[in-house]
């Protein structure tokens, strides 16, 4: 593969990581949306994700967007609450955005990560502050933008995305909950992280560790 782009083959290996990573995250994960949320989040992803996966398993001849639209409507289909929907749009649409394309260069992929947001900001209609994944996927397209602007390289902005998208999840700590259950709350849900962020830096740590 040329040096700095995406196959569909690593978009495959990223997307085993992650349902690995979200595996063996579930149990925290599902801690921090007990103390604001339904007590769902680990273990609603780790079913979608392990779905995903399976469903994606032979599609090595398929272009990365078909791939992802495939993980999309899987994780639409078999993760309930507020996280199947969510990231389910970002799946559908980061795929949209890629098209028929075989390869993915760092501008193309820059481009899918932001697309996919705009469709969970259409949908969950949160902003930033408002102690979502948001908070963690604002700063990580800033700063994957801002790196490819400095003469980065696909590798050094996906690390960036995920150093960012980390410092967002650590600030939802003491952010009071606007959105979501955890905002029925009210100042009870500062001193925790959100699970929606906690989840987008681990998808982000995981694309760094394995696309970069």
């Amino acid at each position: 593969m040329p040096h700095g782009t995406i196959t569909t083959d690593d978009l495959l290996g990223w997307l085993r990581a992650l349902a690995d990573a979200v595996h063996e995250q579930a149990g925290h994960l599902t801690e921090l949306d007990a103390a604001i949320g339904d007590a769902d989040h680990g273990s609603n992803l780790d079913r979608g994700f392990k779905a995903a996966v399976a469903a994606v398993g032979e599609m090595t001849d398929t272009p990365p967007g078909k791939v992802l639209g495939k993980v999309g409507m899987t994780l639409v289909g078999s993760i309930g609450g507020a996280s199947g929907p969510l990231y389910g749009t970002f799946f559908l649409r980061c795929g949209t955005s890629l098209g028929e394309t075989p390869e993915v260069d760092a501008a193309g992929w820059g481009a899918a990560l932001r697309a996919g947001v705009e469709g969970v900001l259409a949908r969950g209609k949160a902003e930033r502050g408002d102690k979502t994944m948001y908070d963690a996927w604002a700063p990580a397209l800033e700063a994957y933008d801002a790196d490819l602007a400095g003469g980065g390289d696909l590798s050094s902005a996906l690390a960036a995305a995920a150093a960012a998208a980390a410092q967002g999840r650590d600030a939802t700590v003491e952010l009071v909950a606007r959105k979501g259950r955890a905002s029925y709350l009210g100042e009870r849900s500062a001193g925790h992280a959100d699970p929606g962020a906690t989840s987008t830096a681990l998808l982000l740590q995981c694309a760094a560790d394995t696309l970069g």
